[in-house]
């Protein structure tokens, strides 16, 4: 009978374990496989989209999540993956009505001819409709009523926070009155945008909780494009 090698060399590591006479089989038996996973793991990534932890641009890296389409350029961390896939579940799960648009915009004023159009004119070149008050709210109206509108017609919420969005919250503005309608709503993805995660955390915790998508990480055209995919229906 094969004698456990413990006491001389010890299993303090996997290769020790795996050495051992009386244990390496015991070993590779709980450890050496990996066919019991793969029958019952439903998994948020396109079995066609390539390695799991790469970069989010373009390139040999990055994944694709399991509602890219075929032959998409698009690529994704895995963690940007794990913070969309909610959000596109919910979207698969409402029922698609003629008036509703695709997202609806929240910025700051001081962005509505900078960044804030800037995504908003990328989003309609890739055909996804955008609520958005630069064209949206009509001169004299309500501005207060015609969010709520276009909140209630939005598919998703999209808030684009920048150091003026930041400001503006501190501020108690219209930023903040749209942001506390988002915030109770699931169907929100922050964009960070020239700032952190950290400095939205400060200002607001319960919206920097949530993940979403980073131009650290990204250029603008390619949030565009993963908006535009989370989106399609």
């Amino acid at each position: 009978m094969a004698r456990c090698t413990a006491p001389v060399r010890g299993h303090r590591s996997s290769a020790a374990a795996r050495d051992c006479p009386a244990c390496g089989s015991r070993y590779y038996g709980r450890y050496g496989g990996y066919s019991s996973y793969g029958s019952s793991y439903s998994s948020p990534y396109s079995s066609s989209g390539g390695s799991i932890g790469g970069g989010s641009r373009g390139g040999g890296g990055g994944t694709r999540p399991r509602w890219s389409r075929a032959g998409s350029s698009v690529v994704y961390t895995p963690a940007e993956v794990r913070a969309l896939t909610p959000i596109r579940e919910s979207v698969e799960k409402r029922p698609p009505r003629p008036t509703r648009r695709d997202v609806f915009l929240c910025h700051a004023w001081d962005d509505r001819q900078g960044a804030a159009k800037e995504l908003h004119d990328l989003l309609e070149s890739k055909g996804v409709s955008v609520w958005f008050s630069e064209k949206d709210v009509i001169l004299g109206t309500p501005l207060l009523r015609e969010i709520d509108k276009g909140l209630a017609v939005s598919r998703v919420g999209v808030v684009l926070v920048t150091p003026a969005f930041l400001d503006r919250i501190n501020g108690a503005g219209i930023a903040e009155k749209e942001l506390s309608a988002l915030l109770a709503r699931e169907l929100l993805v922050p964009i960070v945008h020239k700032t952190t995660y950290e400095a939205l955390r400060d200002v607001s915790p319960l919206l920097g909780s949530r993940s979403g998508l980073s131009t650290t990480e990204n250029s603008m055209a390619d949030v565009a494009a993963k908006l535009a995919e989370l989106v399609a229906p």
